[in-house]
């Protein structure tokens, strides 16, 4: 049986208020291509333009012209949708103000407006969704991804119209008022005694990890030891659960056998490293952490490691002060 596929005859575009002011993030869309996303924040208003417009300049027929902006985690085996949303009796109505929610578990399109209307030229609307809440900061990682976007659904007879216009949020938290240093040990009886120490447990994204390692004995010989910032994204719940693993970075730091009594100072910079906060078990679907994994390997090749989490946070960025003259 032959398929046939009918191109849209209607053009929709979103334009968000303000977008060239905002910082930009890229991330991938769902057909692999990057794409800029201007930057929100929890509680900002997200405001803009609708515009539809009929190719050939035909008369279009609809059942009513919706705008939402959700909020959706979605993995490889489940989704979950945060939805504001408004339906009014002529389609979209300009000024509307979306500030309560609903929730669901999955997609709103099965709420269509019963109002019919025509359209044979251009329009444009505006909409408001005032002070919103995102409550989750937007995350992009291997099976799982949490997102913010407006979109647009004209209900028609035949088939209907959507468009999705994404954004991008971010969440600050406050530096933590503890902070404790990191001190463990890693050790093979009467063969190596390690101690090794991070400044703190706790870092923003652009922060310096600091350290030291300190060989208490070494009867072994050691070839080198390597450092990496492992990130690991969990779904789902027990006994569905699926864990991943990535290495972010991964370096040498310490090349030849050590001597009982030395230090090796450790200083690794996160700025330059696609990094994200921590992340703990957001809306009981997914979690992601990280982890400082400290590798000892001998002449055998015997791998000797220790692994320790570290929790990032993201901080507002502090302005640029010039110096006075």
């Amino acid at each position: 049986m032959a398929a046939y596929f009918f191109a849209s005859p209607i053009d929709v575009d979103v334009k968000l208020e303000g977008e060239e002011q905002r910082k930009q993030v890229e991330m991938k869309s769902d057909k692999e291509k990057t794409i800029s996303c201007p930057v929100y924040y929890d509680g900002d208003s997200v405001s803009g333009q609708v515009s539809i417009r009929v190719r050939d300049g035909k008369k279009m027929q609809h059942d009513g012209i919706k705008v939402e902006f959700v909020g959706s985690i979605g993995t490889f085996h489940f989704m979950h949708i945060r939805v504001y949303t408004r339906n009014t009796p002529h389609g979209l109505v300009q000024n509307c103000s979306m500030t309560g929610g609903t929730t669901t578990n999955f997609s709103p399109y099965r709420r269509s407006s019963p109002h019919q209307g025509e359209m044979r030229q251009a329009q444009t609307y505006d909409f408001n969704f005032k002070n919103v809440e995102k409550q989750f900061e937007s995350y992009q990682g291997i099976n799982v991804k949490l997102r913010y976007f407006i979109r647009v659904s004209i209900s028609r007879r035949m088939a209907d119209v959507s468009k999705e216009r994404d954004i991008w949020v971010h969440s600050f938290r406050l530096p933590a008022d503890t902070n404790a240093t990191i001190k463990m040990e890693v050790g093979i009886e009467d063969c190596l005694h390690i101690e090794f120490e991070y400044n703190k447990s706790k870092y923003h994204l652009k922060d310096v990890i600091v350290g030291k390692i300190y060989f208490l004995l070494v009867r072994i010989k050691i070839k080198h030891m390597e450092l990496s910032i492992i990130r690991r994204e969990t779904t789902g719940s027990p006994p569905n659960q699926y864990n991943e693993s990535e290495t972010i970075t991964k370096f040498e730091i310490m090349d030849g056998a050590p001597v009982r009594g030395e230090t090796i100072p450790i200083r690794l910079f996160l700025g330059g490293f696609d990094l994200t906060p921590t992340f703990r078990d957001i809306n009981k679907k997914f979690s992601t952490r990280y982890y400082l994994n400290l590798v000892l390997i001998d002449e055998e090749n015997r791998r000797y490691f220790k692994q320790q989490e570290i929790t990032i946070v993201r901080i507002p960025e502090q302005p640029l002060i010039l110096p006075q003259n």
